[in-house]
């Protein structure tokens, strides 16, 4: 029997009164964070929601993030975090895919109308019974009339829960991932899958009492979820929140809570490393009080690491891994020497093979598909039982990730199989967003592609053919485009086209266009 909410509750039996979550000028600790979760628990199965149970959760990194997260986990439900950036016919989408009987959301801002989203998503799903507003304000009303809101759900409820014990290979948590066709798909992963990658930190680095981290990844996906919030709560350690990178808020953190560790995408890395006005800062001390840096969701340039650690003293240690494997697969542990480039070693009880095509391991040093085995692989993607046996052909989970290992055993990412595109870290699925811009009334074909951005990595570019007799300027569509899906998503680049390079079977050339 396991529940991966185990991981707050031992800090609430052990260090009750140490700080777990920073959030500008509130500390809240373990012992606080666990009986809001057991209020949400207590809520859930007055509701009536039952073990297995799929409950959706929309939230930026504030602290109501963990004590949802976690009080589902304690009913025995699954969580089902969603990115903050969908729309409401994305939204749509999720909650009936996942089953989900229940939705969290958080209102947002007048910017971000999350809530306003999240309810629209909720209307166009009647297999979703419940909706729960977010509130910025604890005790305010929702923003819609006649929704209920979290503050409600937890008004009375006891602090204390008996936690539904779950067995190991339950899942856990479904997370959103996709490849380059079809729509996004539910990566199911078990309590086991998720709690042995949070204690991998075991042998990656050695955890300190006074550890802080700055969690500024969105806890909504794999990276921020797994290698900051779960690892960070099994070491006992604080979590300062930060809902939306911006360099100086950042490095405002580092200095006024002391951060001891940092995980972040490369463009993070460079937008602290270029901020225009380092004096603000005291940089010595942020980097007398830094240990560790993390980076992981696209490749880091050499360049970007060397002035890093130059500037902050320390080592930027890059690591690789996908939604399906909960996520982190490989590492550059402290244990060995870090090589600039590599996503390092396998992590422990990992497996990685790089093969060709036809499945066959390739020669030391040469590219191939990395195929992982262990205990980080998901249980299947849900209700997908073809993509799940295409993905784990032969027993093994096929990232589409091509990449060569050195005679060490170090492995360097070298191009992918997919057409994915990577923006600022979030990832990017072309094909879905060539469907939504054929629905334009003008548009008759889109082809999606990344080119190189210097600060995020990656830009999401369309090319398009408009239908005989249309007109249609590339900033008008643009503007529609952003109306109709998440930011992170719609093409900042339209090129419009007569044509588009074309094998004989009508396939389109990607790779010439980009």
């Amino acid at each position: 029997m396991l529940n991966l909410a185990v991981l707050l509750e031992e800090g609430a039996r052990e260090v009750p009164t140490r700080t777990a979550i920073i959030f500008n000028d509130m500390k809240l600790p373990y012992a606080a964070v666990n009986a809001a979760a057991n209020q949400v628990a207590n809520g859930l199965v007055g509701l009536g929601i039952q073990p297995g149970d799929k409950v959706a959760l929309t939230c930026p990194n504030l602290p109501y993030f963990p004590i949802i997260y976690y009080g589902i986990l304690k009913a025995g439900a699954v969580v089902v975090p969603l990115n903050v950036l969908l729309k409401g016919r994305e939204i749509a989408y999720h909650l009936a895919d996942s089953d989900a009987k229940a939705y969290f959301c958080f209102q947002g801002t007048p910017d971000l109308p999350m809530g306003q989203f999240g309810h629209e998503g909720f209307e166009q799903t009647p297999s979703c019974e419940h909706f729960f507003m977010i509130t910025i304000d604890p005790a305010g009303a929702s923003p819609i009339e006649g929704t209920r809101t979290l503050g409600q759900l937890m008004y009375r409820q006891p602090p204390t829960f008996d936690t539904v014990m779950t067995h190991a290979d339950d899942t856990a948590v479904i997370l959103y991932t996709s490849g380059t066709t079809g729509q996004p798909k539910g990566a199911e992963l078990s309590h086991s899958n998720m709690l042995l990658n949070a204690r991998l930190s075991d042998s990656m680095y050695e955890a300190q009492p006074d550890d802080v981290h700055l969690v500024t990844l969105p806890l909504f996906h794999s990276f921020g979820q797994s290698v900051q919030m779960n690892t960070g709560f099994y070491n006992k350690s604080a979590l300062t929140l930060l809902p939306r990178f911006d360099a100086d808020a950042a490095l405002s953190i580092m200095q006024r809570d002391k951060v001891t560790i940092f995980a972040g995408v490369p463009t993070m890395y460079w937008a602290m490393l270029n901020h225009p006005n380092p004096e603000k800062f005291d940089i010595a001390g942020i980097a007398a009080n830094l240990r560790l840096a993390v980076s992981g969701g696209s490749a880091m340039p050499v360049e970007v690491m060397r002035a890093f650690g130059e500037k902050f003293g320390v080592q930027i240690l890059e690591g690789y891994g996908l939604s399906e494997t909960s996520p982190v697969a490989t590492f550059n542990r402290l244990d060995r020497p870090a090589k600039p480039g590599s996503i390092g070693l396998p992590v422990w009880g990992v497996q990685v093979r790089l093969v060709d095509p036809l499945d066959q391991d390739v020669p030391q040093g040469e590219m191939g598909e990395i195929l992982l085995k262990g205990h980080i692989v998901m249980k299947g993607y849900y209700k997908k039982p073809e993509a799940t046996a295409e993905a784990m052909r032969g027993g093994w989970f096929h990232t589409g990730d091509l990449a060569r290992m050195d005679e060490e055993g170090y492995i360097y990412i070298t191009d992918r199989v997919k057409d994915m595109i990577i923006r600022g870290g979030f990832n990017v699925y072309p094909r879905e967003i060539e469907e939504v811009m054929i629905t334009h009334p003008a548009v008759s074909l889109a082809a999606v592609v990344g080119v190189p951005h210097e600060s995020h990595g990656e830009e999401v570019k369309a090319y398009v053919i408009l239908k005989p007799g249309q007109t249609v300027d590339e900033a008008e569509l643009i503007d529609w485009c952003r109306g109709c899906m998440a930011s992170y998503k719609y093409p900042r680049l339209i090129e419009i086209r007569e044509s588009l390079p074309m094998t004989a079977t009508g396939k389109i050339l990607k790779r010439e266009l980009k």
